[in-house]
């Protein structure tokens, strides 16, 4: 996605991402929220399409359509605090791999390669987390499956959209103070 679509809109899929660089300075008040009213649109529609693929086709699909949780029944069962600490921490690391390589001057951004060092930190976070929280870190990713799923998932869609902020918020403000990022000397 970050090469089939990053020059249309950075691949800004994910509302923690688009606030992360709202905080970091890297983008307008304005842009921030037609990125995330697009980005929830597209998970919904993401999902209205996965669910009618899914519905009624698949043997042992229990309708589930991804949906993030914690607690007993979900996975390995982790409780909340698990899994606020596991979505703030890992949209925390996300945001900042994201801002680093995707910075005017850095030598992964210069030779185009930015995509594939986030991809890599999103799947190494996916493997770590996915046990804990079916792994979030984009409240947009969060709400459509929630939306169409309900109950539990409905009852939890806050803790996957407050932790991917904070955490991504954090990093944006990390960054723009210039305690993790320092601009490359001319």
């Amino acid at each position: 996605m970050a090469y089939g679509i990053g020059q249309v809109s950075g691949c800004h899929v994910n509302p923690a991402v688009s606030f992360g660089v709202l905080l970091a300075g890297r983008m307008s008040v304005g842009d921030f929220v037609q990125y995330v009213i697009a980005q929830c649109l597209g998970a919904i529609a993401g999902t209205a399409v996965l669910y009618l693929i899914m519905s009624g086709k698949a043997s042992g699909w229990d309708g589930g359509l991804g949906q993030n949780g914690w607690g007993a029944g979900y996975m390995g069962e982790y409780g909340l605090v698990s899994a606020l600490v596991f979505e703030v921490v890992a949209t925390f690391l996300f945001l900042m791999t994201i801002l680093g390589v995707t910075a005017k001057g850095t030598p992964v951004h210069i030779v185009g390669f930015a995509g594939l060092a986030i991809g890599l930190t999103l799947a190494v976070i996916h493997i770590v987390g996915i046990n804990v929280t079916g792994v979030s870190v984009n409240p947009a990713r969060s709400l459509g499956p929630a939306l169409f799923v309900g109950g539990q998932a409905l009852a939890q869609l806050w803790l996957f959209i407050v932790a991917p902020l904070v955490g991504a918020g954090v990093a944006g403000l990390l960054y723009r103070s210039g305690i993790l990022w320092r601009e490359p000397a001319d």
